[in-house]
């Protein structure tokens, strides 16, 4: 580190609930450099639990005792990750926590993120950023996706017109164009985990094997592509509320195999993805995000798009470290004061500095 320099710890679990992401980086004259990154994963009790506040009927004690579990989590992966790299609490600026999202309804200005940050500011001792959304929400915008803002520090300075696609629970695009847009184009890995689970007794569809074995229903991609989500223009942002499992059985309406619903659902993502790319001047897509590690999702992805699709490592940044990453830059531009430019992504009427600040004492 130089003088001038400062480091950051970014924490991200994502609608996925494959686990915890934690990144360091270091910043210096406006730029950010990756020094380490690990994922630790959720023990299925608690994925459980998580589930059941998003998927049932729950009680406040339910929240609470969530909300307070998880904040111990983070805490215990984090000192974890400082031993790991021989650091103390001295060495970190500040901590930028997305928190669990549970819910997220951008018409009623609502989005709850779980994982208490006063636990984790006093067991950790360093500040934590996070409740990054709802200052956005309060200016009218949506909310989400805040990952362009990020997409456009990295990459808004490559020479071709791209749009770089984050594929997680759900799936967001970032045109980086003069004026920055983006917005959730839907269902990213949600369905696929989800009917996996149901259907097949697996977490996810291993480099998408399963679907490729499947044929698509093309009656029911249509029906499922003809959703009111799809046909809504910018900016939108969606969740687990809308994109589940309830979802999908609503528009089926015949017997369909296990392996082609999925084989169906697949295709529903990678399409979905293309068919919003498509609609701006794109040379290339760059792809982050879990879903990349499904072979077959992005194999789809680049014979729909017909163009060039590449992924972040292809330009010198990790696909599983960006989100955490990028929780790292919005700790850094609070603890700056420095506004977060979404107005164009969410449509928050003023670009407002993002977030709350929870001192470690």
């Amino acid at each position: 580190m130089t003088k001038n320099s400062e480091l950051y710890i970014g924490i991200m679990s994502g609608t996925s609930l494959d686990g915890v992401d934690i990144a360091l980086c270091e910043f210096e004259n406006d730029s950010i450099a990756l020094k380490a990154f690990e994922s630790y994963t959720f023990d299925d009790e608690l994925k459980q639990d998580i589930l059941r506040v998003i998927n049932e009927t729950t009680t406040l004690k339910e929240i609470g005792g969530v909300d307070d579990r998880l904040g111990r989590i983070y805490a215990k992966y984090i000192a974890r990750f400082l031993e790991k790299y021989n650091l103390n609490s001295n060495d970190i600026k500040a901590i930028g926590l997305h928190g669990q999202t549970v819910w997220h309804e951008p018409s009623e200005r609502f989005s709850m993120q779980l994982g208490n940050p006063n636990r984790v500011a006093y067991e950790t001792g360093i500040a934590v950023v996070c409740d990054i959304r709802r200052m956005d929400m309060a200016s009218g915008g949506q909310g989400a996706p805040f990952a362009p803002l990020f997409h456009k520090f990295l990459f808004g300075d490559l020479d071709k017109k791209n749009a770089v696609v984050n594929i997680g629970g759900m799936a967001n695009i970032s045109i980086l164009n003069d004026e920055l847009i983006g917005y959730d184009t839907g269902c990213g890995n949600v369905l696929l985990d989800g009917w996996c689970d149901k259907y097949f007794g697996l977490s996810y569809d291993k480099n998408g094997e399963i679907a490729r074995s499947g044929e698509i229903n093309n009656e029911l991609l249509n029906l499922m592509l003809d959703d009111e989500y799809f046909k809504k223009s910018y900016p939108k942002s969606t969740g687990r509320e809308y994109f589940n499992l309830a979802w999908v059985k609503s528009k089926i309406i015949a017997t369909i195999e296990p392996k082609d619903i999925l084989r169906t659902l697949t295709e529903l993502t990678a399409k979905s993805i293309v068919n919003e790319a498509k609609k701006f001047d794109i040379d290339e897509i760059i792809l982050c995000g879990g879903g990349v590690k499904n072979g077959f999702l992005v194999e789809r992805i680049r014979d729909l798009f017909g163009k060039e699709v590449k992924l972040t490592s292809d330009h010198g940044v990790s696909e599983d470290a960006i989100e955490a990453m990028m929780m790292a830059y919005f700790a850094y531009l609070r603890i700056h004061k420095i506004p977060a430019q979404l107005g164009s992504v969410t449509g928050a009427k003023e670009n407002l500095i993002a977030g709350g600040l929870y001192e470690a004492n």
